[in-house]
């Protein structure tokens, strides 16, 4: 389970409607990551997203095996 604190640009509304995190670990610093809410597909709502939040998801996507590790799909615990 993924506690509320992973998540990277997400309100407390966001959250509490959402189920799901996909999240991205570093492969440099163990436990370190970004996280997001997605559904249980791993699918983000963009347009839904701040614009820190969407850089911050595209850039994880862009440096998957550079910097993050391809993303997992997490149950959220509430």
């Amino acid at each position: 389970m993924v506690s509320l604190h992973t998540a990277c640009g997400a309100t407390a509304s966001d959250l509490a409607q959402t189920q799901y995190l996909l999240r991205f670990e570093s492969l440099f610093h163990a436990g370190r990551g970004m996280a997001f809410p997605c559904d249980k597909q791993g699918h983000v709502d963009l347009d839904g997203m701040t614009d820190r939040a969407r850089e911050s998801y595209l850039y994880a996507r862009a440096v998957i095996g550079r910097e993050y590790a391809f993303p997992q799909v997490l149950p959220l615990a509430h």
